[in-house]
């Protein structure tokens, strides 16, 4: 059940969708600027991003292009204060362009080809969404209708349930690629990531773990929580004052928390927890990791700061609720998220590249839009 915090922050979504949506829509389909990260073996594949990757070209690098795809998938099934009309058909169109058979088996190659490509960031997001394309979703007057892809492989609009038949469909080989990946890789992962950018192995297991069941991978279940445990069970001393370094877009120490809570009873999470960051028994509201100062939004790791306000939220109130209700630290970890969500909320469409091709979906999660909703 969520907390208060997190039912009102999960009820203004509806009023960001269409801003969120237009900025996704244009995101997923902008090739340039483009941050390949192809490790190119001959001059031969020196070619254009969308031949590499016909899905995921846009949004600056893969792994953004990924995230902004589960926002609009997310967005289909969220209620919008307006704009609505004709903005859900065009994510329909925009999602049948992108998420068909043969522009994900051109990926689901790729992805086997080079099997630490986007290792465990982008990895984490791909299985997010697949999942999210297999959750349930209304079907809104503004989709219904519509003419539904036909044999001839033009891309067209449906209802919501049918488009995301097709889109679960056609992301299922890639969603079967990642878990043979993360089979593959969890057993040589000796030690964890724990700096604050995009290979934290925290965020990425989370994602896995409220992922899994809803894309069809459930044997990633049991290996990833098992992870969990030896990796991060035995922690205890930690300090906000250790963070952020300047350029992180997740905290470490939430990212771990925000996992072992997935894997945790209440209770059992509580006394971890005290363990784990005995500070917050001490902690009031403001003075609990309050927002990092952004010398320069538009630099685009300084940048990164608006992404772990917005992370940051996101996690303070996934640990918050996992607590035994009445527990004390729940108002400082609630205060938290609510100063942090402020300080980051303005950026995700503030018309600017460097934090646009990624924000939203960030936000959609500090707004209270889970992976596993």
């Amino acid at each position: 059940m969520s907390t208060a915090p997190e039912a009102a922050a999960d009820a203004a979504l509806p009023d960001h969708a269409a801003a969120f949506a237009d900025v996704a829509l244009a995101n997923i389909t902008r090739e340039y600027p483009n941050a390949p990260a192809h490790l190119y073996a001959g001059p031969e594949e020196l070619v254009p991003p969308r031949l590499l990757h016909p899905a995921f070209y846009g949004a600056y690098d893969w792994h953004s292009s990924v995230h902004m795809h589960w926002l609009l998938l997310r967005l289909l099934r969220t209620p919008w204060r307006s704009g609505g009309q004709g903005r859900r058909a065009a994510v329909v169109r925009a999602l049948d362009a992108h998420l068909n058979p043969e522009a994900l088996a051109v990926e689901t190659a790729y992805l086997r080809a080079h099997p630490s490509f986007e290792r465990p960031y982008g990895w984490a997001w791909l299985l997010a969404l697949t999942g999210e394309s297999a959750a349930d979703a209304p079907e809104h007057p503004a989709e219904r209708g519509a003419t539904p892809r036909g044999e001839s492989g033009a891309p067209g609009e449906s209802g919501a349930p049918a488009a995301r038949r097709r889109w679960r469909a056609a992301l299922a080989p890639a969603a079967e690629t990642v878990a043979d990946l993360v089979l593959e890789w969890l057993p040589k992962a000796t030690r964890p990531v724990r700096h604050g950018t995009h290979a934290n192995s925290a965020f990425a297991l989370g994602l896995l773990l409220d992922s899994a069941a809803r894309a069809g991978q459930s044997q990633l279940l049991a290996p990833v929580e098992a992870k969990i445990r030896a990796w991060y069970l035995p922690d205890h001393g930690a300090a906000t004052r250790w963070e952020p370094s300047g350029q992180d877009f997740l905290s470490p120490l939430l990212c771990e928390a925000d996992a072992v809570r997935r894997v945790l009873p209440r209770n059992e999470f509580a006394e971890w927890l005290g363990r784990f960051l005995p500070e917050l028994d001490h902690a009031t509201g403001p003075e609990f990791l309050p927002p990092p100062h952004v010398s320069d939004a538009a630099d685009p790791q300084l940048g990164h700061l608006l992404g772990l306000c917005l992370s940051r939220a996101a996690a303070l109130r996934g640990i918050a609720a996992a607590l035994p209700s009445g527990d004390p630290r729940t108002s400082a970890l609630d205060a938290a998220a609510e100063a942090n969500l402020a300080a980051g909320l303005p950026a995700a469409v503030s018309g600017d590249f460097t934090t646009d091709h990624w924000l939203a979906t960030f936000a959609a999660l500090a707004l209270g839009s889970g992976i596993a909703d």
